[in-house]
């Protein structure tokens, strides 16, 4: 199965790293390919692009090493060269910059057709609704950014209180963390509850093998 996940600068480390890290541990189980997209070949980021965020001048930020770009997966896959099984989209600071964040959507409107499975993690779902990916399906999101996500596409059913919602083959998350939760119920899904359960023990996360993702400590601080 192929995996692909968007890098963008200002993504979120937990939003990426946390899934990647129940894909690692499922690598050991089964075969699996993994692809790193971004714009360019560059490190990517997850330094936020608002000057906001460094006002008081930390230096703390972590680079990506893209293994492809998006222009040559589209190509790719659109010549039947290859394909994408699992799209995971993460959000981040950069999501609010459209000079980062627009050529992402537009990769992911032209790909989604052809993939098998979305997953979104955080505000990551804001930019697949804005994809047109969402559009007349129960999704949910971070609950910190509810509102100015949930705003960005009326066309979606936006559910609070959630920590990850299965709409189809389109899966959404809640906020940063939650990312491990939905890569685990996809797994449980994919694989079998076995092997989501064992990758929950290897890593050490509390996850409960029957969890339906309706359970939500964060729904009811949703700005």
């Amino acid at each position: 199965m192929h995996y692909a996940m968007l890098l963008f600068p200002g993504f979120e480390a937990l939003d990426v790293f946390g899934p990647l890290e129940v894909l690692n541990v499922l690598s050991e189980r089964t075969k699996l390919h993994l692809s790193l997209l971004s714009t360019t070949l560059d490190p990517v980021s997850t330094k936020s692009p608002d000057p906001a965020a460094h006002r008081i001048g930390s230096v703390c930020a972590q680079e990506v090493v893209p293994t492809n770009t998006l222009t040559d997966i589209l190509t790719a896959v659109h010549a039947g060269q290859t394909s994408i099984d699992v799209l995971l989209v993460p959000g981040g600071a950069g999501t609010r910059f459209p000079e980062i964040i627009n050529p992402v959507i537009e990769f992911v409107r032209g790909i989604s057709p052809s993939v098998a499975h979305v997953i979104s993690i955080c505000n990551g779902a804001g930019v697949v609704a804005r994809a047109g990916v969402l559009d007349g399906k129960r999704a949910t999101t971070n609950k910190m950014l509810w509102t100015k996500t949930t705003a960005l596409r009326s066309e979606v059913e936006w559910v609070k209180e959630a920590r990850w919602v299965r709409d189809g083959e389109v899966w959404t998350s809640s906020g940063v963390s939650a990312g491990i939760d939905v890569a685990l119920a996809f797994v449980r899904e994919v694989y079998g509850r076995n092997v989501a359960g064992g990758i929950a023990r290897e890593i050490e996360y509390v996850w409960d093998e029957e969890d339906d993702g309706t359970r939500d400590l964060f729904a009811s601080h949703a700005v």
